[in-house]
């Protein structure tokens, strides 16, 4: 098939991230926006019109539309699975944001849907395509700190209520620091290490209620009703044991964002809610940490890069890497954490993906069999 055929793209959710990904044609000529579509259709029209889009509609109207191939879906998480089943009820791929769902059962009956009707399902977060998490995908497959022992992982703040504008969703189920922000931490790893077989956890709130310090909504209280301090045992399937730490309940910390650790050096990783660098090493023989020059492109803002993949695999028909299996393997170890802590045991994951194939070092080549 050609992959250079241009797939069109019409988006519902037109808030703030749909701006990155409609300047993704820029980079990927594989992509065509042809819709935007918002329960808001003033967002939606002004989003059309800032990146040239030709139609402005409703959701209903978008997923009806004969000639749309791909909806990315940018909707709040508690109606991604909802809004995928639909576009693929439509016959229509579909790529959202993270994360998948907001809990295992919405997860598998959006890949179940794909799977009936052999359409495509990506999810957010892209950024380990970028070319920070892909060099140290290299560094590890290249054997530069030998084999992969452990890993730990930290995402720690106090929280968005005192940032973003309307901050309660960030304290309900399917959200809280896990559900925000764990798929970025948690994608890279499985990028760098593979999938994981069995966790454990320890979860809290602790403050019950939350008082908003930004505007417009300054002074409301919000009630937690998702755990706000998450620590989580991950051991991998290729035997390396994770640790990773996601909370809303500290206040300021010097801890790092994701190392790796070998039987040969340690690799420090870049955030993994960027796609650039810088990306450390020190092997055994060194004295001091090595700044290790970045292998691959993308290593600006280039969310939508998961999206594109995933348009050049619907042409080439390839599996896509930022893909539902992968996304939903990451929905499972995030919702096993808060049970692990529930029930007090190890859970045994039931799902599995294959780590996602990397990026050619330097400029991706898009092609066929790639």
């Amino acid at each position: 098939m050609n992959t250079k055929a241009k797939v069109n793209v019409g988006v519902i959710g037109c808030g703030q991230i749909s701006s990155i990904y409609l300047e993704a044609p820029a980079k990927f000529d594989i992509l065509r926006f042809t819709a935007c579509a918002d329960i808001d259709l003033g967002r939606a029209r002004a989003q059309a019109e800032r990146y040239n889009v030709p139609k402005v509609c409703t959701p209903e109207e978008l997923l009806a539309d004969p000639d749309i191939d791909v909806v990315l879906n940018l909707t709040i998480p508690k109606v991604h699975a909802e809004i995928g089943i639909a576009a693929i009820e439509a016959g229509k791929a579909t790529y959202s944001e993270k994360p998948l769902g907001i809990n295992r059962e919405q997860g598998q009956a959006l890949l179940a849907a794909g799977r009936a009707k052999n359409l495509r399902v990506g999810c957010a977060p892209d950024t380990f395509l970028g070319g920070g998490i892909q060099t140290c995908v290299k560094a590890i497959n290249d054997g530069l700190i030998g084999e992969p022992v452990a890993a730990t992982a930290f995402m720690l703040s106090h929280g968005p209520e005192g940032w973003h504008a309307d901050p309660d969703f960030f304290y309900q189920p399917g959200a809280g620091p896990m559900f925000d922000m764990g798929p970025y931490y948690l994608t890279a790893l499985i990028a760098m290490l593979g999938p994981v077989r069995r966790v454990t956890a320890s979860t809290r709130i602790t403050f019950p209620e939350r008082t908003i310090t930004s505007q417009p909504k300054y002074g409301s209280k919000i009630q937690v009703n998702t755990p706000t301090h998450i620590a989580g045992i991950m051991d991998f399937a290729s035997g390396a044991i994770g640790t990773i730490i996601t909370s809303f309940d500290v206040w300021s910390h010097q801890l790092p964002r994701i190392e790796i650790y070998g039987t040969e050096g340690t690799l420090i990783v870049p955030d993994p809610n960027t796609f650039g660098g810088p990306v450390y090493i020190r092997k055994a023989q060194d004295s001091e940490w090595q700044d290790l020059p970045l292998t691959h492109a993308y290593t600006e803002n280039s969310r939508g890069i998961g999206l594109a993949d995933m348009a050049y695999a619907i042409n080439s028909g390839r599996q896509h890497r930022a893909s539902g299996d992968l996304a939903y393997h990451v929905l499972d170890i995030m919702q096993s954490f808060h049970d692990a802590s529930d029930q007090g045991t190890h859970i045994e994951l039931s799902s599995q993906c294959e780590r996602p194939q990397p990026l050619d070092a330097g400029k991706h080549e898009w092609s066929e069999d790639r």
